[in-house]
C-alpha cells in the first residue's frame, strides 16, 4: 500500500510539474507573442482544458502523499503533500480573480489591460509551477528514505 501511494503521489505531482512548467516556459511565452485579442482567444480553451487535467492530479497527489505521511514515511511527504495541495486554494485565491476578469463578457480582448492581465496571469502561474517542482522534488527525495 505504501509503495502504491508513494508512486501514485509522486506521478501526480511530477506530471502537474512538467505540465505547468510547459505552460510558463513554451506555452505562454508563444500565447504572449501573438497579439493581445488572439492570445486571450487561445488562453481560454487551454485554461479550461487544462483545469481539467491539473486539478485532480493537485488533489490526488494531495491525498496520496498525505497517505504517506500518515503511514509514517516521514514529514517530508507531509511537506509534499502540503506543496502539491496548496496549488488548489492558491489558484481560488491567487489565479481566479485574474481568470475571471479575462473570461468576462464584456472584456475588450485587444486592450492593453487585458495584455497586463495575460502577463499577470503567467507570473502567478509561475507560482504554481515552482510549489509542483519543489513537491515532486521532496517526493523523489523521500523515495530514497531520508
Amino acid at each position: 500500500m505504501l509503495e502504491a501511494l508513494q508512486f501514485l503521489a509522486t506521478s501526480c505531482a511530477a506530471i502537474f510539474a512538467g505540465a505547468a512548467l510547459y505552460v510558463n516556459l513554451v506555452e505562454h511565452p508563444a500565447r504572449l507573442s501573438l497579439d493581445t485579442a488572439a492570445a486571450v482567444a487561445q488562453w481560454a480553451p487551454s485554461y479550461q482544458r487544462a483545469t481539467l487535467m491539473q486539478a485532480p492530479l493537485a488533489v490526488v497527489g494531495f491525498l496520496a502523499a498525505f497517505g504517506v505521511w500518515l503511514l509514517g514515511s516521514g514529514v517530508i511527504w507531509l511537506a509534499a503533500s502540503i506543496l502539491i495541495g496548496a496549488v488548489v486554494p492558491f489558484t481560488f485565491l491567487g489565479i481566479m480573480p485574474t481568470n475571471h476578469k479575462l473570461l468576462a463578457p464584456n472584456r475588450d480582448r485587444a486592450s492593453p489591460e487585458t495584455r497586463t492581465l495575460l502577463q499577470k496571469w503567467g507570473w502567478v502561474h509561475g507560482l504554481l509551477t515552482v510549489l509542483s517542482i519543489v513537491a515532486t522534488t521532496l517526493m523523489l527525495w523521500g523515495l530514497h528514505g531520508v
